[in-house]
């Protein structure tokens, strides 16, 4: 630690810490374009300029270290000269667009020219004019407004380690762009518009759409994949017209995906807005009483092991709950959360859990995917690995994904298949660096665990864990990383099937006469029996509802106040933002209205009520934040059957439409018409 004054206030920092930092850490704010906590340090826009004590000239301090008593001047009159007269070069060319700029009341600059500028120019030249490029259907550009900063650069390059942006001639004539015009490839693109200081990269699908002060913001959880991102949902009136990140070190950062961000305009098409009951082969809009009079009928003399429900992937944990209690009390343990038919040991958290945690990525020094692509699975947590990766010595393997799929950091492919002693078959200068490594992490996609092997291939990924010294006292370096918001929640709860049960797959076969569909719209529902009565409960007309007999049309994540719990079991919560439209109804009260016409009242009326008995029963939803521990106890989860011998392959589905709502979204149409589906992994066969 080093000692540096800062307008007279004394801090202590570590020694490689910027000037800039340590004048945060004093409490002083510096304005800044070009420098960002998560970028790397280019110091192109001298905005940050101070004094420092004995130097001869201002200096940048985004790029000066700290030196042991040092004294440094943030606000003379010098430092606010000098501040001015960048501000003046800075706004030269930039045109007056702020009445019609969609950055307007969120824009750096204009904020800094508020403290720094001037009310007139001295510049009588013509200003610079840049043609607008073509960046795809998530980002639009309005170059003329670029001050250079290069942040945009630095976040493709570095972050989502896909380097499309960069620079083009020099000074004055220096442009962004892409080289050859083309759409942005990464899955993290709509970041860049967050991390723009100007309005030159702006969201194409919002522009001019609202003001941020005519928004009420709304803290949620984005449901879209299994990592828990933490998001704001700016909403005006009853509609919701964007979803930003919030910042989580411990879990997303500051980064949010291009689908977690973008599927805000499937909230508003396709939905189920009132009851519809099937009446000789057509479906009519029906009465809440109706739709429940109908299903007490359809229910009457139905024995409770002939009634199943099957969970979708954005539940919430609260109406699991509901269902699961309803279920119980009508005499059924044919439950399921598992639409793709994945098999997991529940006897422990640990075999189905991200168990180092997201930020134990950065603590790691070696990494085993196995049927894993977290490019498509998880691009925030993608983002997090490419990180380590850069930060110095980190090999990466993988089974089962074609070694041309670019994960966006380099990946020693080990090849198709496993078996016993599959480090033996592994490369052997990878087998080498992961045996020797101190903290190693293995990744098992959860497409892997819903092969028929699935079982056999968890138990022998923690076997190999084990072996290599990831499960130590002091490190649990064994994950699975889950792609459904609603997964593990099922599992902790227990939403499985119970003694003499029956699963997804015998359950849509046929093995019962009445099935509630909780959201689950990622099945075969076609083949679903046309004798078995099918009950949807959810919020979009997608695959479920078109084979529904009765639809009860519940709220979406951002209508509704619950809870989520991500891959790595971190208990989290949203809030209702708006209300749902028409008649649709939180999905935990409908279970709770429909146990009462069924004569099998639940025992809750409010949602703390629910919450309570909830915790009460399974007390890790009552547990806040994430103590991370080790593995002491090494037993492996049990392992039904052999390996098989078919190549190892996470889901070729497109990124873009994996749920209701992305697939209700004209913007994830656009990008999957145009990005995807991916070919790599058929093509790389």
């Amino acid at each position: 630690m080093v000692k540096v004054t800062i307008d007279g206030i004394a801090v202590d920092v570590p020694r490689d810490t910027s000037v800039l930092q340590a004048c945060e850490v004093a409490g002083r704010e510096i304005p800044r374009f070009c420098y960002h906590e998560r970028l790397s340090v280019a110091g192109n826009c001298r905005m940050c300029l101070v004094a420092v004590e004995r130097a001869p000239k201002l200096i940048a301090s985004c790029s000066y270290p700290v030196a042991e008593g040092m004294v440094v001047r943030t606000d003379t009159e010098v430092v606010r000269r000098a501040r001015r007269a960048v501000m003046e070069f800075l706004l030269i060319n930039h045109p007056l667009d702020c009445p019609i700029c969609d950055q307007g009341g969120e824009c750096d600059l204009q904020d800094q020219a508020f403290g720094y500028g001037a009310d007139t120019s001295r510049y009588a030249e013509n200003k610079r004019a840049v043609k607008d490029k073509y960046l795809g259907p998530i980002v639009k550009t309005v170059m003329t407004r670029c001050i250079q900063c290069t942040r945009c650069v630095r976040f493709a390059t570095e972050v989502a380690g896909v380097p499309e942006l960069g620079a083009t001639s020099r000074g004055e004539n220096m442009e962004i762009g892409t080289y050859v015009e083309r759409a942005l490839t990464s899955e993290l693109s709509g970041n860049l518009v967050d991390i723009c200081p100007v309005g030159a990269l702006t969201s194409k699908p919002y522009a001019f759409t609202a003001r941020p002060w005519e928004l009420k913001k709304t803290d949620a959880i984005d449901v879209v994949d299994g990592l828990g991102t933490n998001i704001r949902v700016d909403a005006r009136g009853a509609e919701v017209l964007r979803i930003l990140p919030r910042v989580n070190d411990e879990v997303n950062e500051e980064w949010l995906s291009d689908k977690g961000r973008h599927t805000v305009d499937g909230l508003r098409r396709r939905r189920l807005d009132s009851p519809w009951v099937r009446v000789h082969g057509k479906l009519h809009k029906a009465s809440w009483e109706e739709a429940f009079i109908s299903l007490g009928r359809r229910l009457a003399g139905v024995a409770g092991d002939r009634i199943g429900a099957i969970a979708g992937d954005l539940c919430d944990a609260e109406s699991l709950f509901a269902l699961k209690e309803l279920l119980g009390a009508l005499g059924s343990t044919n439950l399921d959360c598992r639409q793709d038919g994945a098999t997991y040991d529940v006897s422990r958290r640990e075999f189905y859990t991200f168990g180092s945690g997201i930020a134990g990525i950065d603590e790691a020094d070696a990494l085993l995917l196995v049927g894993s692509w977290p490019r498509h699975e998880a691009p925030v947590l993608n983002a997090r690995i490419r990180r380590r990766w850069l930060g110095g010595p980190f090999p990466v393997g993988q089974f089962g994904v074609p070694g041309a799929v670019d994960q966006t950091y380099a990946v020693t492919s080990l090849g198709e298949t496993i078996a016993d002693g599959w480090l033996d078959q592994a490369e052997a200068g990878f087998a080498e660096a992961f045996r020797a490594a101190k903290k190693p992490m293995v990744i098992v996609g959860a497409a892997t665990l819903a092969r028929p092997d699935g079982a056999a291939i968890l138990a022998r990924a923690w076997g190999l864990a084990n072996e290599i010294g990831a499960l130590t006292p002091e490190w649990n370096g064994f994950n699975v990383l889950q792609t459904a918001a609603s997964r593990v929640a099922g599992l902790d709860m227990g939403f499985l099937p119970g003694p003499g049960g029956q699963g997804t797959a015998a359950m849509l076969a046929g093995g019962v006469e009445v099935l509630f569909l909780l959201g689950a719209d990622e099945i075969d529902a076609a083949a679903i029996p046309p004798e078995t009565f099918v009950v949807y409960l959810g919020h979009h007309g997608d695959r479920g509802a078109a084979r529904a007999d009765l639809i009860l049309p519940g709220a979406a994540y951002v209508e509704k106040d619950g809870t989520w719990v991500n891959t790595e079991g971190r208990v989290q919560r949203g809030f209702r933002a708006i209300f749902p439209p028409g008649e649709a109804r939180e999905d935990w009260r409908i279970l709770r209205a429909l146990s009462a016409v069924l004569n099998v009242t639940l025992p809750f009326d409010t949602l703390e009520a629910l919450r309570a008995k909830l915790e009460a029963d399974h007390p890790s939803f009552g547990r806040a934040g994430l103590p991370r521990f080790g593995m002491s106890d090494t037993t492996a989860p049990v392992a039904p059957g052999p390996l098989d011998a078919t190549p190892l392959r996470p889901t070729p589905t497109d990124y873009y439409l994996t749920n209701p709502i992305s697939r209700a979204s004209p913007t994830m149409a656009e990008c999957a018409a145009l990005l995807g589906p991916k070919p790599a992994l058929e093509a790389a066969e």
